[in-house]
């Protein structure tokens, strides 16, 4: 079993930064790549950024210049720092993990989500 616990979030005015963190924990022997997605109310699951072990990180478009996604392998974490967040930016934002298992298995994992706010 795999549980990926994320942190960080709430309300925050435009203009505002805040820093997600998701932890992952359980029988886990490695951890390919990290993500993050969300979503708004009334529409789809979207990827917001994605890292791989190896370090190399992609962003949705409405993103990039804004967010940065890193990771910490020895903590099995990942993190998002958003800055001059919008109101658009408000969503639950999920995280994501492709991990092996201590078993040799692969599987894909989701957190529970946290809800972000970009309000005045």
């Amino acid at each position: 079993q795999v549980q990926l616990v994320e942190s960080g979030g709430g309300l925050v005015q435009p203009g505002g930064s805040l820093r997600l963190s998701c932890a992952a924990s359980g029988n886990i022997f490695s951890i390919n790549d990290m993500a993050w997605y969300r979503q708004a109310p009334g529409k789809q699951r979207d990827l917001v950024a994605v890292i791989t072990s190896g370090g190399s990180t992609n962003y949705a478009d409405s993103v990039k210049g804004r967010f940065t996604i890193s990771r910490d392998d020895a903590k099995n974490t990942v993190y998002l720092q958003m800055n001059s967040l919008k109101p658009e930016d408000t969503a639950v934002y999920y995280c994501n993990a492709d991990v092996r298992t201590t078993a040799r298995v692969y599987i894909n994992s989701w957190g529970q989500g946290t809800q972000v706010t970009v309000s005045s």
